[in-house]
């Protein structure tokens, strides 16, 4: 009985992956969804009480929702509309654990109407599943760096 109840575990643990896989999908496409309406509540939602992000804009990291859901506020307050976009996003999970990469931007209209286009980042996010549902516990945003000038570069495209 044991034989089977593995053999059956290990024939499903593909469709699980997948399952999974497409909640860690979806829960960024809350995350862009929520950008979009610039709703910060959402985003609590979609983040760890205790998430760490290393994002663009210093300090090195930032500790907590309260931390990263500032960054979202100084977005909004720039912004009159935000647009969010994610390209080439890879998933992986692993049990309880999930992690994606691809490339982000975050463009929009200024309260003036000028548009602006954005800067397109690396993106990182690393989730875990808590209860019935993923939250992020980490995630970066980076640029690349020219070592010559120490600068971060802003032009590419992915």
């Amino acid at each position: 009985m044991l034989d089977h109840v593995v053999a059956w575990s290990t024939a499903l643990a593909p469709l699980r992956a997948g399952a999974a896989e497409a909640a860690v999908r979806s829960r960024l496409d809350e995350v862009v969804e929520a950008l979009r309406a610039k709703d910060l509540e959402a985003l609590r939602g979609v983040y760890a009480p205790d998430v760490v992000s290393f994002d663009v804009e210093p300090p090195l990291q930032h500790v907590g929702a309260d931390a990263k859901l500032e960054n979202w506020a100084k977005v909004f307050t720039r912004f009159e509309k935000v647009d969010y976009e994610l390209r080439d996003l890879t998933v992986t999970v692993s049990g309880g654990l999930a992690v994606g990469h691809g490339f982000g931007r975050v463009s929009g209209t200024l309260p003036t109407g000028a548009a602006v286009a954005g800067v397109w980042v690396r993106a990182t996010f690393v989730f875990r599943q808590l209860g019935d549902g993923w939250v992020i516990v980490h995630d970066q945003a980076s640029v690349p760096v020219d070592l010559a000038s120490g600068r971060g570069v802003t032009d590419l495209e992915p």
